[in-house]
């Protein structure tokens, strides 16, 4: 038997006792990575089974789910992208939210007492971060709660724009700007819950931030389909329900 022959004997042997993964993708709104860590965890214990996390802006993530990036479950920061999905027959079954979000205004430097929104139209801070209103659910809410307030076009002037959740929360805890707003999770997650001061604000000064989860078409494909229904009912648990609550979520 040559060696040619031995290799195209193996390579059938080997294909003929490898089955298709049941490691699914969960596409992540930045502003549930650190939650998404611990339901990845329990999840996997639980079930036995492998989920990999891709996190970015809900815009971003659905941009790529529209050009046929391979996710299984999109876990987004609205209700408008998983809808946008569902109605361009991207699932077969509409999204349902999994939990209201909540906005912070943060600051590496600023002590929390003197942390208000009145102390952004003052000579202390020179740039507020917030993430792109085109791109970030969470960007929108900021831009509303501004908006509620008397000096809003003095503070235009001052707004830098992270492309993420995650790049705003940087610009805040290195101090490249004096103050931001970002979402609770994200201020109460163990990588960043010592990283400067924050207030929660007003709910009422902004649209609620209903958060929304799809379960989407590239699941089909056997057994992924049955991993990604697994945990996309996962999301819906108790157990779950608990971890989004310890980060600060309703």
């Amino acid at each position: 038997m040559n060696f040619q022959r031995i290799i195209l004997l193996f390579s059938f042997f080997a294909a003929g006792c490898s089955k298709p993964s049941e490691k699914i993708i969960v596409a992540t709104a930045a502003n549930v990575q650190y939650v998404m860590q611990d339901i990845k965890k329990e999840f996997e214990k639980e079930s036995g089974k492998k989920i990999e996390i891709v996190v970015s802006s809900s815009g971003k993530l659905t941009t790529q789910i529209r050009e046929g990036a391979p996710f299984d479950v999109f876990v987004s920061a609205d209700t408008k992208y998983p809808q946008e999905i569902y109605s361009k027959g991207g699932s077969d079954e509409k999204p349902k939210i999994y939990a209201l979000g909540k906005l912070v205004l943060w600051s590496k430097d600023i002590d929390a007492p003197e942390l208000t929104l009145e102390i952004l139209n003052t000579e202390k801070v020179k740039k507020i971060a917030i993430p792109n209103p085109d791109l970030a659910p969470y960007g929108v809410a900021a831009l509303q709660a501004l908006e509620k307030q008397p000096y809003a076009t003095a503070l235009r002037n001052k707004l830098v724009y992270g492309e993420s959740i995650s790049q705003t929360a940087q610009y805040i805890s290195s101090g490249s700007v004096e103050a931001g707003f970002n979402a609770l999770s994200i201020v109460l997650s163990p990588e960043m819950k010592d990283k400067g001061h924050w207030i929660l604000i007003d709910s009422t000064s902004y649209k609620p931030i209903e958060q929304a989860a799809i379960l989407l078409r590239h699941s089909e494909d056997s057994p992924k389909k049955e991993t990604s229904k697994q945990f996309y009912d996962f999301l819906y648990s108790q157990k779950a329900r608990e971890i989004f609550k310890k980060y600060g979520y309703k």
